[in-house]
């Protein structure tokens, strides 16, 4: 393998086994050249992020661009996408296991999101496992066998695969290029492409993505040059790559015909990734009194500003010919209380049946439990058509005041606490390399984590955390909650399913994120260190 590592290339993680096969000679350079000729700009783009932050931390209110009026006013289209993209009512999205590949690929969706970013905990391992995992399943192949000898294979019909990379202000620690690291996102990206693409084009497919925690349609222009130049190095076809980008950030709200316009040519639309679009609107303005956010329990998809939210990104995607797709509904089936899983039943029932009626063209669900109620009420709105993008949109937009409007209620105790329950836990099973993890009846991964800990910074640093029985919220009432959780935490579990190290190490990193003097950007940039 040594002889193989191109020139300027340092890997610094142990490489064993069919690993090898991901880090071939030629990956490597690939992936090499991808960094060489994008590293400046994705510096210069996060620089930038930074930039705005402190515009809005000045006063100065987010709004829709004039230098990009032209784009929203003139007439123009994506281009089509192959027709296994087509039918996208029910997407099943998860970590990239083996075992969970199989079983989201065979759970009857129409689309699998396997996933490099939030449901996934970057261990080198783990990550490249993924790699191996998700090129099995593009060739069929894939298989597993449990310790108890049950063998899982795929069904002859599947889910068509996308696969989300990590963001762009990630970076993959265990490879430098020229003396640094490389991009996640090109990482996770380029990998995938350089070892599926023509495969997938040889089933008459695409090379499908999903586009995360993008803030501007100048960080939509990178990628789409990251598409160009790829598709040129691996002569494939411009356009063979279709990516949906997903809309979580309150600043790429304001741009979403313009991120359109950057990836028409590998656009498959926009996705309300409703979870770390909330957080972005709590971390946003945390510092602004005006912009308090109660109880996360709340804020629901009804709330206006979420509303208006996903009604803009329908209106934007259909505008222009693109899909529109609904979010992620965290509720998963409890099967130790029929009572209150009927319950979470119902209210999934409930979201997805609004979403379909105000017009997306798919959603999402994290549990092949739940894709059979998805699906239910998308047929009833969809009938026998593939999507809603023909879907008349209507003359009325949604303002930039609506998409700012600050939600109301409460915040409570047992808020303050359960968001310290979840981050904890959360944070606990990622630095043990799990991504995704059921809490509460709900499944958690990093955006509800990141709302967690930024709502406890927001309550203890804003004049207005006050709980409902008039206490106002501090550093040392939070500590306090946390040594509490802690001990509750470990008197529920066993033994052998507390582990005291990470627990630790959990523990201490809330307590740092919350105590800063500045919301943290992302919580996953501090977690890696304690990766290996």
């Amino acid at each position: 393998m040594t002889a193989q590592i191109p020139p300027g290339v340092e890997i610094s993680g142990p490489i064993g086994g069919t690993h090898s096969e991901i880090l071939s000679g030629e990956a490597l350079q690939f992936i090499a050249s991808l960094h060489r000729n994008f590293e400046s700009r994705r510096a210069s783009l996060l620089a930038q992020r930074k930039v705005r932050q402190e515009e809005i931390d000045r006063g100065r209110l987010p709004d829709f661009l004039t230098e990009t009026a032209e784009i929203r006013e003139s007439e123009w289209k994506v281009t089509s996408v192959p027709p296994d993209l087509q039918n996208r009512r029910v997407e099943i999205t998860g970590p990239v296991d083996r075992k969970m590949v199989i079983n989201a690929l065979n759970s009857g969706a129409n689309c699998f999101m396997a996933d490099f970013e939030d449901a996934h905990s970057p261990t080198w391992s783990g990550t490249l496992d993924g790699q191996l995992n998700v090129r099995d399943a593009v060739r069929g192949t894939i298989r597993y066998e449990s310790p108890d000898g049950k063998v899982y294979r795929l069904n002859p019909q599947t889910a068509t695969l996308l696969v989300r990379p990590r963001g762009w202000h990630l970076v993959e620690k265990h490879l430098r290029i020229d003396g640094a690291p490389v991009s996640a996102s090109l990482f996770d990206f380029g990998l995938y492409l350089f070892h599926n693409a023509h495969e997938r084009l040889k089933r008459s497919s695409g090379v499908y993505y999903y586009l995360p925690k993008l803030q501007h349609h100048l960080e939509a222009r990178l990628w789409n040059d990251v598409f160009v130049f790829a598709q040129k190095e691996l002569r494939i076809p411009q356009g063979s790559i279709k990516a949906t980008v997903l809309i979580e950030h309150i600043l790429a709200a304001f741009q979403m015909e313009e991120i359109l316009y950057e990836l028409r040519e590998h656009s498959a639309g926009l996705n309300c990734g409703r979870w770390d679009y909330l957080f972005s609107y709590i971390k946003t303005f945390a510092s602004r009194e005006d912009f308090i956010v109660p109880d996360r329990n709340q804020v629901t998809m009804t709330a206006p500003f979420l509303r208006n939210y996903a009604l803009a990104c329908i209106h934007a995607c259909h505008k222009r010919g693109a899909f529109a797709m609904g979010g992620m509904s965290a509720f998963i089936p409890v099967k130790s209380d029929p009572a209150a899983n009927a319950k979470a039943m119902e209210k999934v029932r409930e979201d997805k049946g609004r979403e379909a009626t105000d017009g997306h063209d798919g959603t999402w669900v994290a549990h092949p439990g739940l894709v059979a109620i998805a699906r239910e009420e998308f047929d009833i709105v969809l009938g026998t058509n593939a999507n809603q993008i023909a879907r008349p949109i209507g003359d009325q937009k949604v303002t930039a005041a609506q998409l700012l409007q600050a939600p109301t209620g409460q915040i409570t105790e047992e808020g303050l606490r359960s968001n310290i329950r979840v981050a904890l836990q959360y944070l606990e099973a990622w630095i043990g390399g799990q991504g995704c993890v059921p809490l509460y009846n709900l499944m958690e991964d990093a955006a509800t984590a990141e709302i967690s800990r930024a709502q406890v910074w927001q309550w203890i640093h804003n004049s207005r955390g006050v709980l409902s029985d008039g206490r106002r919220v501090t550093i040392e009432m939070v500590l306090g909650f946390l040594d509490q959780e802690l001990k509750t935490i470990q008197a529920a579990r066993s033994e052998n399913n507390f582990n005291e190290e990470r627990f630790e190490k959990a523990r201490r990193l809330f307590d740092e994120l919350v105590s800063a003097d500045k919301p943290d950007e992302f919580l996953t940039l501090k977690a890696y260190d304690l990766l290996d």
